[in-house]
């Protein structure tokens, strides 16, 4: 099966570009014969807020255009599509969101738990595990940028059966030593390697408002390896991996190991 991860250079407030821009992915995707393609953290909203107010007139609820539009997408186009909005919940409240649409429609919304830096003055953070949705393609799993760096929180989608592990991320430039991959990479394969299965990081691109992305997108398979990877900050790209669900299902490390069965849930 043919997965997707979109790299997308995304302006904050720019609804209809923004759109335009996760459209264009998911059609270019379906195009080469993806049937999974995950998208950026907040892909319709952008990011850099100015405040709790601006987010707000950014949101909008599950039943709105964007989660609309993926919908239709998702089911002419037979895939199933991950991706982040600004979701307007109950009375106004605010959460950042990531959902799994898949032909039949909307399966799963995810709110993001682990807030980072001045996210935690715009949106309120999740409550509820990492849904494992069992689609036409595998169990699928998704999560929020943050989150994966939480060991413990991956664990349960891992003991949940997930096969791919989807993470819309929008991860900040950061320095790092020459040469080396970004620490947010680093740990989403550890991630992957650790529960044995696959990760699949869609980050953002370009400057927006003074912050440069990553660039960080990757494909990761059960081993830990990057199988796509995107290093450059600059560009938008689409990066396609070739991914074997029965690999993710098989946890044995050599003959005698399992990296699920070998846990010592009576020490931890």
């Amino acid at each position: 099966m043919l997965a997707c991860a979109a790299q997308l250079r995304l302006s904050v407030g720019d609804l209809a570009g923004n759109r335009a821009a996760a459209r264009r992915a998911i059609q270019e995707a379906a195009q080469a014969g993806a049937k999974l393609i995950v998208l950026p953290e907040l892909t319709v909203s952008g990011y850099v807020f100015t405040g709790r107010a601006e987010a707000g007139t950014l949101s909008e609820e599950l039943t709105g255009p964007t989660v609309t539009e993926w919908t239709h997408l998702a089911a002419v186009l037979d895939m199933v599509i991950v991706g982040g909005i600004a979701e307007r919940g109950a009375a106004g409240a605010l959460y950042n969101t990531a959902v799994i649409i898949d032909p039949t429609g909307l399966r799963a919304s995810y709110r993001k738990a682990h807030l980072w830096d001045l996210e935690k003055e715009i949106f309120i953070a999740g409550d509820e595990p990492a849904p494992v949705i069992e689609t036409g393609i595998g169990r699928i799993a998704a999560m929020v940028c943050y989150d994966l760096e939480f060991p413990e929180w991956v664990r349960p989608v891992a003991l949940g059966g997930a096969d791919i592990l989807c993470v819309p991320t929008n991860w900040p430039l950061a320095t790092r030593p020459e040469g080396e991959r970004p620490g947010e990479v680093i740990r989403a394969q550890s991630a992957a390697s650790t529960n044995r299965l696959y990760v699949i990081a869609a980050d953002r691109c370009g400057i927006e408002r003074g912050v440069m992305w990553t660039g960080g997108s990757v494909i990761i398979d059960p081993d830990g390896f990057p199988i796509a990877g995107q290093s450059s900050a600059d560009e938008p790209a689409l990066l396609f991996a070739e991914v074997d669900v029965a690999r993710a299902r098989h946890k044995f490390l050599g003959e005698r190991n399992d990296v699920l069965g070998d846990r010592r849930t009576d020490l931890y």
